[in-house]
This record gives C-alpha cells, structure tokens and sequence, in this order.
C-alpha cells in the first residue's frame, strides 16, 4: 500500500483523509475491528458519544499503544459533541467523558455533531419538553464553548457535522472557522456547492456514509442502490477493485476525508488496499452524471412528533 493521502487543515496540520468509522460497530465488536485496523495501518479512526461504544474504541486504541502498533502520535482521533449537551455547561464535561472512555489525554478533532438540540440526559426526546430549541440552546454559545476546549488542548482541532455554508458562517462570527465539517457524500450526494464553499473558507469536507450506510435500520425500501450501482460496478471490474474500493478512491480523490465503517476484517482490509486504487478522468465523470441529491439520512428522524426542528433546515 502506497502512503496514506493527508489533508491540510487551515494551520497547517496534515489531518489522514481515510480513516475507520465506528458508527453502527456494534459493542463486542468493535474492539476487535478497531484493534484490528490499528494493527494493518489504519491512522484515524472517527468516533463519537452517541455511537455508545467509546469505551471499547479506547480499549482497542489503549491496546494498540501498548503492544507498539502504533504512537499516540501517530493516530488521529475524532469524536463529536451530542446534542443533549449544547449549552455552554454541559460541554467540557463532554469531552471529558469521551476523554475518559477513550483513554486518551487529548483529541485531535472535536465536532458538533448535529445543529439540534435535547434537553441534558437525553439520548433521544420521547416528548415535547426533551428538546430544546436553538433560541433555547443557541449553536453560536455552544460553538464558544467548544473554542475553549481548544484553548484548554483538550482537542487539537475543532469542527462540525452536518452543517452548511449559513451556520458555519454563524458560528465563524463568534469564534474560530471550523477546521472540518462532516457531512453525509457519496455518488448520489455530491454536495458540490458545498465542497466549493469549503475549499474557500479552508475547510475540510469529512464524507460519512461514503458506502451508502446499508447497514443502518429503517432503510426504505425504494434507496437508490450505490454499492450494487451498475455504474460502480462497471467501473470496478475496468479497473480490478471492489464497488466499496471504488467509492473510497472517488471520495479520496475529490480531496475529501473518507471514514468507511467495517467490523469484518476482509473488509477492513479491502477499504484500506482502495487507496491504491486510481480512477481516470473517464471514470470520475461517470460517477459525477450519479449525483441525485439523495440524502440515506434525510434528518427526518429529528423532526418527527413534537419536534420543533424541520429536515429541510438542518444543512443550512
């Protein structure tokens, strides 16, 4: 396998544009999908509180260090603030919490994981008074609060998650521009207009679900295919890789952070060997005429019942 391809953040500091997701991995499991990617190479690996699996994700990492696979130094580490811990006093203890799970002093990146907000300790709101809205629980005082965790070298770098060029540009107002926003892109969500607006403000663009996250429950059962996509598959067998690898090399190759998630050590293997993998010109047109603007996570879990969020406005 060739070198691992980096981005460079705003300050210089060279973030690994591919790396092992770790939402969905079930407990049990993921200790010995993380441990496993630390052992072949893997050098980034994206968490985050809500997955409920940080203990086992540090574990894994603990252990890695441990027997020499890998330096402290040598990793990147990601996880994201829930949204039961916006306001301004919930968010170190956050940290510190996923800190502690992780076994790790400090982050390299820490994100705002969604622009909503839940009344603290909850997971997820069963009834109107768990949810706060962001006059409640404005995303400007959490984002000042997320800052002083960088300042504090808590986390080396600070971001957000499903974000778009309006709420960004808020929250650039009250404090630093964020490092990386992560959002959902593949073939049939190209977010072009927002990678543009990312490459001007310095900003990384992290791809979550670059596979199509076919293993996520409540699947509808009209999703376009992605990973079984003739499109894909045809340019796999031109160019002697799998559908996944293939998905990899594009989002790679469009200077994006990837985090494919896998628990199967095949696959572990095969999403890692996709950096050797090259599209031509030809290829990666034909993967740009797929773009749909379909979202596999269309926020609409966040605005159901008595939610006072609505889908549409959650990528502003």
């Amino acid at each position: 396998m060739s070198d691992q391809p980096h981005l460079l953040l705003a300050d210089g500091t060279a973030m690994p544009a591919f790396g092992l997701g770790t939402w969905l991995a079930k407990p049990g499991e993921v200790y010995d999908a993380v441990r496993y990617a630390l052992e072949i190479g893997y050098r980034h690996v994206d968490c985050a509180a809500v997955y409920g699996n940080e203990n086992e994700v540090g574990k894994a990492i603990a252990d890695a260090i441990d027997a020499g696979d890998i330096e402290r130094e040598e990793l990147w580490v990601t996880s994201k603030l829930w949204n039961d811990s916006h306001l301004p006093e919930h968010v170190q203890p956050a940290i510190e919490e996923t800190l502690a799970d992780l076994r790790l002093e400090y982050l390299d990146l820490y994100l705002i994981h969604w622009p909503i907000a839940f009344r603290h300790g909850v997971g997820f709101p069963e009834a109107a008074d768990d949810w706060l809205t962001l006059e409640e629980a404005p995303l400007e005082a959490t984002w000042e609060a997320v800052n002083k965790l960088k300042e504090k070298g808590l986390t080396r770098q600070i971001g957000v998650s499903n974000m778009g060029p309006e709420r960004i540009r808020a929250l650039s107002s009250v404090g630093e521009t964020p490092a990386v926003d992560q959002v959902e892109s593949h073939p049939h969500l190209q977010q072009r207009e927002l990678l543009e607006f990312c490459g001007e403000q310095e900003i990384v663009l992290t791809a979550y679900s670059p596979l199509g996250s076919s293993g996520r429950q409540n699947r509808s059962d009209d999703e376009p295919p992605l990973l079984e996509h003739p499109t894909i598959a045809d340019i796999a067998d031109d160019v002697g890789a799998t559908c996944a690898q293939v998905l990899i090399a594009w989002a790679i190759a469009r200077d994006t952070v990837v985090i494919p998630k896998s628990v199967t050590p095949s696959y572990i293997e095969q999403n890692l060997a996709a950096l050797d993998v090259e599209l031509g010109a030809g290829h990666m047109e034909a993967i740009a005429a797929m773009d749909k603007g379909y979202r596999y996570l269309d926020g609409e879990f966040f605005a159901r019942g008595e939610s006072p969020y609505v889908a549409s406005d959650i990528w502003r």
